[in-house]
């Protein structure tokens, strides 16, 4: 009889740690990589040309807006932004934001919402602060899929 009141309060005292260690973390990224985001701000469709290098401490996107013009985003880590057309109207400016692009691991932190099926993939989900919902795929650790607060939808199509 003791010794199983001993192993019930081992099994009582190992299950928050047991549970922890069942939910899976978001992989960091890549320090520098590519992608290609197909956007849907509610509506409004955008594809847009990700390059993302942390070491440099820049982000550069092309957003290309559905039967719009073409917009160049240069983001920088101490939270400058540059916006600029190469059209005919050659429009430029600049914004400083309160933070720069974001850190490999910004999703440290998130909260683990459990398995959810989207666009044909599998994936592990995530809630970071109310802000995004992220789903990362379970076989390549790929996100695939963004939530904002706002709406809008991100698709990883590489």
């Amino acid at each position: 009889m003791a010794s199983s009141t001993i192993y019930a309060l081992l099994l009582l005292l190992l299950l928050p740690q047991l549970a922890a260690a069942a939910s899976p973390k978001p992989t960091p990224w890549p320090l520098q990589f590519h992608s290609i985001l197909f956007v849907n701000y509610s509506g409004s469709l955008s594809l847009i040309d990700l390059w993302y290098d942390w070491p440099n401490g820049r982000n550069f996107n092309i957003v290309k807006d559905q039967l719009g013009k073409r917009l160049y985003d240069v983001e920088w880590n101490n939270g400058t932004s540059f916006f600029y057309t190469l059209d005919s109207n050659q429009e430029c400016r600049s914004a400083q934001l309160e933070i720069g692009i974001l850190r490999p691991n910004w999703l440290d932190g998130a909260v683990y919402l459990g398995q959810g099926n989207i666009d044909g993939f599998v994936c592990n989900v995530w809630q970071k602060v109310d802000f995004i919902w992220y789903y990362e795929d379970i076989v390549t650790k790929r996100p695939v899929h963004w939530v904002f607060y706002t709406g809008t939808e991100d698709q990883s199509m590489l």
